[in-house]
């Protein structure tokens, strides 16, 4: 069998599959369906340094080959992670992740650091589309200038790997990426959702709480795949490739156009075993193609 194993700045994975932040709980939610520890790894949901409650009801919506969510990063803060949380996960043997989220750069660095001091979480994900409070509201992630600041601030108060998470809701994800890299980033995953819309014809109103809200899913797959892309030519840290992987397939497609490792999302909300599914259908599509190491595809990209 072809080899699975994958390097993650300074991360070593079993394999390449991970599971997308929001999606998977903490885990130990879907420790019945599939054993946890054949997975690469795990990025929990959103921490923020204090807890949150998300938005109204209703923040959840299928669309044509998708869904949207305005869940609003609901969680119990960083310090109910810690006490909790934390010793029901540090010995599942597989690289346990935290998506961090904050609306400053202090916030951002404060939750960063209580979790550096967790021995058993190796990375996290910095999840960069939060509003900046105080520059307007303003996503931190949608200028260069914003996302070199809240990762240098991160940068400083955390000291293991470190994944940036980027928007495609940017003119030009690369140079987001190259300013990310250039501020301290050890790899950056993307696309986090693209902003869209539902509307109820009848009501004529949002269907979503807040009118619009993130989407995820298959129809998303074409945009992500071009953003990586175009961000693994432009860095020379690894990528992380997420958006609408479904199976096997979509996922090698990632690997092609430059990912290290891919994260499934929306997909475990059909099927909670996807994760384990999708790395026994890479292991085979390599064998089948002649390839000992996943690694031997990353980025073959022909383009003529």
């Amino acid at each position: 069998m072809a080899d699975l194993t994958t390097k993650l700045a300074g991360i070593t994975m079993k394999n390449p599959v991970m599971t997308a932040s929001g999606t998977f709980g903490y885990g130990v939610e879907f420790a019945d369906f599939v054993n946890l520890e054949d997975i690469g790894g795990i990025i929990v949901k959103g921490t923020t340094l204090l807890p949150r409650e998300g938005n109204d009801y209703p923040r959840m919506v299928e669309t044509a080959s998708g869904m949207l969510n305005c869940v609003g990063l609901q969680n119990k803060g960083v310090d109910y992670f810690c006490e909790h949380i934390y010793p029901e996960i540090k010995d599942i043997r597989t690289n346990m992740i935290v998506n961090v989220s904050g609306s400053s750069l202090e916030d951002y660095a404060e939750c960063a650091a209580r979790i550096d001091a967790l021995d058993h979480i190796p990375a996290i994900e910095l999840n960069i589309s939060c509003p900046n409070v105080k520059q307007g509201g303003m996503a931190f992630g949608v200028t260069t200038e914003g996302a070199a600041a809240v990762v240098k601030a991160v940068r400083e108060a955390y000291h293991k790997t470190l994944i940036v998470k980027l928007s495609p809701n940017v003119t030009s994800i690369a140079d987001i990426a190259l300013a990310v890299q250039d501020a301290g980033a050890d790899a950056v995953s993307l696309i986090n959702t693209l902003m869209g819309m539902v509307i109820d014809i009848e009501k004529r109103k949002p269907v979503l709480s807040i009118a619009t809200g993130g989407m995820s899913g298959p129809a998303v797959k074409p945009v992500a795949v071009r953003c990586v892309w175009q961000v693994a030519k432009a860095v020379s840290i690894p990528v992380v490739g997420l958006g609408g992987i479904m199976n096997a397939h979509d996922a090698i497609e990632f690997f092609l156009a430059g990912a290290s490792a891919i994260e499934i999302g929306t997909a475990n909300f059909i099927d909670p075993a996807i994760t384990v599914k999708v790395a026994e259908g890479i292991s085979e599509w390599l064998d089948q193609h002649g390839c000992k190491s996943v690694n031997e595809i990353v980025g073959q990209l022909e383009v003529s």
